[in-house]
């Protein structure tokens, strides 16, 4: 019988927004506050693009751009998403075909979570070592 884990079963719910006119520095104290890494950035409260803390270290700090630098002069655009309904495997494919670190889940027209590629490899791993353990146990 085939095992199918959905982005939804996956996914973390906690994703945070910005505006594009905040600054990098802005951004930076953002993801810290929020133990994240990486950040929804709005224009008129709409979703247009995210900012990464590799985004920072690329785009900025290693070119020598001030802080004050607007975050949506750094951010990726257009946002790549995926439905909640996507089994694991269509998001691994879409993350190694876009090569990306994150999808963005979707619902409705609304973000409602993230799934990273970490996320991704720990829960796929889990799905294998509990399979295995099952049939050890035949």
């Amino acid at each position: 019988m085939p095992v199918t884990l959905r982005v939804k079963d996956v996914m973390d719910r906690k994703v945070v927004e910005l505006d594009e006119n905040a600054t990098i520095l802005d951004a930076v104290k953002k993801m810290i506050d929020n133990d994240v890494w990486s950040l929804v950035i709005t224009r008129n409260k709409l979703p247009v693009g995210v900012v990464t803390e590799r985004d920072v270290i690329r785009r900025c700090i290693a070119k020598g751009c001030a802080l004050t630098m607007r975050v949506g002069e750094i951010m990726s655009s257009p946002i790549e998403v995926i439905t909640p309904e996507a089994s694991l495997g269509e998001a691994m494919a879409k993350m190694a075909e876009k090569n990306i670190r994150r999808l963005f889940v979707v619902e409705g027209g609304k973000i409602i979570g993230r799934v990273t590629q970490t996320e991704l490899f720990e829960n796929t791993l889990n799905v294998m070592m509990t399979l295995s353990a099952l049939r050890a146990q035949l």
